[in-house]
């Protein structure tokens, strides 16, 4: 074993940097052995250093992050600050100034993670991030690694612990899209301001990460479709459960039907009970993925939170020191298809659409005309209603999103259409 540590900077020490801290101090004797040398945390840049930080050195400590990584003898950067800036800035200049970089920053990857990849190429450097997208769970490494040599069709996941407790709560209990979010909330899952979550803010970056990985294709945060779940009710549950649905926010990245373009999307979906990601309760994550050779596959684990995220950021730390003991770098980005990506105009899936209608004859059959006219094919159809005032819910077969969109408008100019109460998706079938 080489005697001469590797030198690791740290950037940010809270949840996820202390539980990095730790495990590196904890472990250190297994870390050497498994990497061939030993790992030494060589500096800390925080922004409160007089806070006390147990089990970490406070000479260690710094606010100076940007001295910190063009020291020169940092071998290794860890960067678990988040948001683009500074930590793009920071990142920039470990790889300008000798080092490696480990990431967990979604936002910044799926923003500008081809222009990282170049100047880490330009430095013979590893930009390592499987902490990005779901906690503790092994997915980009899988997806970039072990299937290489298979043809990925689709990446459909749950990849937000928040919404997945959210959403749980909803179906589980009959609570309100606000009780649930309170309780979320109470129990720490959800942020004091919950926007990046339940906007669908967060799981969209992951989804940009996972679609450019799956598809060897450059695919960035403004090309992904995200709808939040802020708007799902009780009646949309009570709906999903009478066709045998539950509802998630999902992520879904796959190639369009003809196969020469990939489309990436986040949007609440109803999703049969008998799908394997119906059952992914709380705060739990899980992708499913569906390629050539492989079929189908699924990884399933804790998305988020201080030791499980630190678990994926120590899997990548191992990897890139080895690579820096061997005088090699990993895989670097690969985009070589460079598939145009689609609107979500181009989707194609099915659709349950509940209408506020006027209770009389005839309405069944205008809003049957207008589906007919926009080419979008109903499968069931089910009417309730009294006193004048009735609710028709229309299933449909597979049809665009411009499609139904099409459809959409023109209910809403009917007379006999009080109103349309959802519009849901209908994925996994």
């Amino acid at each position: 074993m080489r005697t001469r540590p590797l030198k690791v900077a740290l950037l940010g020490c809270g949840v996820v940097g202390s539980e990095v801290a730790r495990i590196m101090t904890t472990h250190a004797d297994d870390l050497a052995a498994r990497i061939g040398a030993p790992v030494e945390l060589a500096g800390v840049a925080v922004r409160r250093p007089s806070k006390v930080r147990e089990g970490i050195d406070p000479a260690l400590v710094t606010t100076d992050a940007t001295a910190l990584v063009k020291r020169g003898d940092i071998d290794v950067v860890v960067e678990v600050i988040g948001g683009i800036e500074p930590a793009r800035s920071l990142i920039t200049a470990a790889f300008e100034h000798g080092a490696s970089v480990v990431s967990a920053n979604k936002a910044l990857l799926a923003q500008d993670g081809a222009a990282l990849h170049a100047v880490a190429e330009d430095h013979d450097a590893d930009l390592y991030y499987e902490a990005a997208v779901a906690g503790a769970i092994p997915l980009i490494r899988p997806l970039r690694e072990s299937l290489a040599g298979d043809k990925v069709n689709r990446v459909l996941g749950i990849v937000n612990g928040t919404t997945n407790f959210i959403l749980d709560k909803m179906d589980s209990t009959g609570a309100g899209y606000q009780e649930a979010l309170d309780e979320a909330t109470a129990l720490g899952y959800a942020e004091a301001d919950p926007t990046a979550d339940v906007e669908g803010f967060d799981a969209a970056a992951k989804a940009a990460i996972l679609a450019g990985i799956a598809f060897h294709t450059r695919v960035r945060l403004d090309d992904v479709y995200r709808e939040g779940m802020t708007e799902v009710t009780a009646s949309d549950f009570a709906s999903a459960r009478n066709m045998g649905c539950t509802i998630k926010l999902l992520a879904i990245c796959e190639r369009a039907g003809d196969g020469q373009s990939v489309t990436a999307r986040v949007h609440p979906a109803m999703i049969p009970l008998t799908h394997p990601l119906a059952s992914v309760r709380g705060a739990y994550n899980a992708v499913f993925v569906e390629s050539d050779a492989s079929g189908q596959l699924m990884f399933y684990g804790p998305g988020a939170g201080g030791a499980p995220t630190a678990s994926a950021v120590l899997g990548d730390l191992v990897a890139v020191c080895r690579n820096r003991l061997n005088g090699a770098t990993g895989p670097g980005e690969s985009a070589y298809a460079a598939l145009p990506v689609s609107g979500m105009g181009d989707v194609v899936t099915r659709y349950h659409i509940s209408l506020d209608v006027a209770d009389k004859p005839g309405v069944l059959a205008q809003v049957a005309t207008v589906f007919a006219e926009h080419g979008v094919s109903i499968d069931t159809v089910r009417q309730t209603g009294k006193d004048g005032e009735a609710s028709l819910v229309v299933v449909t077969h597979r049809a665009s999103d411009a499609a139904l969109g099409g459809t959409v408008e023109a209910l809403r100019r009917l007379d006999t259409v009080r109103g349309v109460a959802s519009i849901m998706r209908v994925e996994g079938e």
